[in-house]
């Protein structure tokens, strides 16, 4: 299917010209996303946990401590709420009322469950460092035993989710239009500097090709972004 199904938790109610259940759409906003939060209830409070996260076809995996209360939380099996967001511009109106912003999210409902299978965890992981890096996972020391018993993986299937997208220019009530306030928007984008070396690294060792080239590449597509 190249689409979700709507549910009655991702149906959007408000604007829902805005709202996308296309699995591409949906794909490569948490594909160009790094940091999601992930919201559950723990013995009647509310919590909402921002941690990293790594996609492979229709799971969305999350790694944690095992002693940490959202891991604990949700390999019991309870209900969460997993959102990411990219923020694209700020959206200034000619009155208070219409400033708004111009952004990508995807909402996610679902029941976690811990990835038992040795195999599939340890693919999680590498996703993970994926994510963060392309082409990391191949370069760095891979996770020990110890490590791997220290830490949960969580798969939470993609099966009920949406993307709600805002662009272009604010929306003024018509007779604000011919007010003397300057109004569009501002646009924000994620932006690379340079490599900044750990303290402690051995004076002779420099990123490796596939880091240049990654940074090169964040940069191109920034660079394309704004022509």
């Amino acid at each position: 299917m190249t689409t979700f199904n709507a549910t009655s938790r991702t149906t959007l109610k408000r604007l829902p010209q805005r709202g996308s259940y296309e699995r591409e759409d949906i794909y490569n906003i948490l594909d160009e996303g790094l940091v999601c939060h992930v919201g559950f209830i723990d013995d009647g409070q509310p919590f909402v946990i921002p941690t990293a996260y790594g996609r492979a076809g229709d799971q969305l995996y999350i790694h944690g401590s095992k002693a940490g209360r959202m891991m604990k939380r949700l390999r019991e099996g309870v209900e969460v709420c997993v959102t990411v967001t990219l923020l694209d511009g700020l959206v200034l109106a000619r009155s208070a009322f219409h400033h708004s912003l111009n952004y990508r999210s995807v909402v996610i409902f679902g029941k976690a469950s811990v990835v038992e299978d040795p195999a599939e965890k340890y693919e999680a992981l590498r996703r993970f460092t994926e994510h963060i890096m392309r082409g990391r996972w191949a370069e760095v020391r891979p996770p020990t035993e110890s490590e791997l018993n220290r830490t949960t993986v969580l798969s939470l299937p993609l099966t009920e989710a949406s993307a709600k997208v805002r662009t272009g220019p604010p929306v003024d009530e018509e007779e604000d239009y011919q007010l003397e306030v300057w109004a569009g928007v501002l646009p924000l984008k994620t932006v690379a500097g340079e490599f900044v070396r750990d303290p402690r690294l051995q004076d002779e060792i420099e990123p490796a090709a596939y880091l240049q080239n990654n940074l090169q590449s964040f940069r191109d597509a920034h660079q394309s972004e704004n022509t």
